[in-house]
């Protein structure tokens, strides 16, 4: 048996090269480098994938959160609730502004932000609440919304994780105020670089957003705000509307090898496999499992040749690069846990049936 790969990035590009090869050199002979028609075709696209009215191309998905945070008014002193376990982005682009990132902790089942605690933790300087859709799984919305319409707060969804999944039945792409997105290689809709996009059924919001994305501009050369240079580039564009008509499909892959994984897995007493709750449509970008001996199964796994990763090892709240928010250990137990606990199988629409068989055994082998 050879390896198992965590994700095959060459196997994508095989299936597509088809299509993204002309789509390259149909931009390098173009003339257009920056914005055009190739940005305007894919944001139109990817708003109507959305279901979103508007879609704004920007250089990552760390710039798509702190432009819509920076849109929003967001500033000095300002408080912006974000989930105690994740990527450290969130907080990166809320401290960016000088603002300040109250930490609340995830559901322990779900791993997104927990709706009670979210509550408990509204204060009068907060000003927006940031869900992420870890894993590819949809946070809980509505209740998020209600909180925020209680207390005149914005909803921002980090979607980086999750193009594609719908919670109740609609797509993840405006149920808030502005959903944030990422097109880094590895996601379920990845780009050849970095990329992102802000989508949002708010004019003004998005308007704002590209304003701010273009050095503040609207006119050339007439700079009314102080902004930066954030843009989605005519090549990852191009190459991104060519991926977008197959990221269902891609995705369906991706439902079938965790349908596989929950199905063969689920019986492990010294493992727990995804919680889905029934209103969620994940997309998978990960397929997260819990162990208490992690560490023990990880490595048992690589001598087996099955690659994994950890997402994450260190809790936002630990990174030295937060030292400054005082928070000691022990201060957000859930997160903690799940940092010693959780490990990502191999996971994408190019695994064979195979090398899915080969990780279910691994697995098994490994627990029993």
């Amino acid at each position: 048996m050879s390896d198992v790969p965590f994700l095959n990035l060459g196997a994508a590009h095989e299936e597509l090269k088809s299509r993204i090869e002309p789509a390259v050199e149909r931009v390098l002979r173009s003339g257009w480098y920056i914005g055009g028609p190739e940005v305007e075709r894919f944001e139109a696209d990817y708003a109507a994938f959305c279901e979103a009215g508007h879609c704004v191309g920007v250089g990552n998905g760390l710039d798509a959160l702190f432009l819509v945070l920076a849109a929003m008014g967001v500033g000095a002193g300002d408080e912006v609730i974000v989930a105690s376990n994740g990527f450290i982005a969130t907080l990166l682009a809320v401290s960016r502004l000088g603002a300040v990132p109250i930490l609340v902790e995830p559901d322990p089942h779900t791993h997104n932000l927990d709706p009670s605690k979210v509550a408990e933790a509204v204060t009068a300087r907060t000003k927006v609440i940031l869900p992420t859709h870890l894993y590819g799984q949809p946070a809980d919305l509505d209740p998020l919304l209600d909180i925020a319409r209680k207390h005149g707060l914005r909803l921002v969804e980090d979607a980086a994780q999750a193009h594609g999944a719908r919670y109740k039945g609609r797509r993840i792409g405006a149920h808030g105020d502005a959903v944030t997105w990422s097109f880094y290689p590895t996601k379920n809709l990845g780009a050849m670089g970095d990329g992102g996009a802000v989508t949002t059924n708010d004019p003004q919001l998005a308007a704002r957003v590209r304003q701010l994305g273009n050095y503040g501009s609207k006119e050339r050369y007439i700079n009314e705000v102080r902004g930066v240079n954030s843009r989605l580039d005519p090549l990852q564009a191009a190459i991104l509307a060519e991926k977008l008509p197959l990221l269902d499909e891609w995705n369906e892959r991706r439902r079938a090898v965790a349908s596989t994984y929950s199905s063969a897995l689920s019986d492990l007493p010294r493992l727990t496999v995804p919680a889905v709750p029934n209103w969620a449509e994940p997309v998978w970008h990960l397929y997260v499992v819990q162990s208490s001996d992690r560490d023990g199964l990880q490595q048992r796994l690589t001598d087996a040749g099955v690659q994994t990763h950890i997402h994450y090892p260190v809790p936002p709240h630990r990174q030295q690069a937060y030292a400054g928010l005082g928070y000691a250990v022990g201060s957000f137990r859930i997160a903690e846990r799940l940092a010693t606990e959780v490990l990502s199988l191999p996971m994408g629409p190019h695994l064979s049936e195979d090398q899915v068989t080969q990780v279910v055994g691994a697995v098994r082998a490994s627990l029993t």
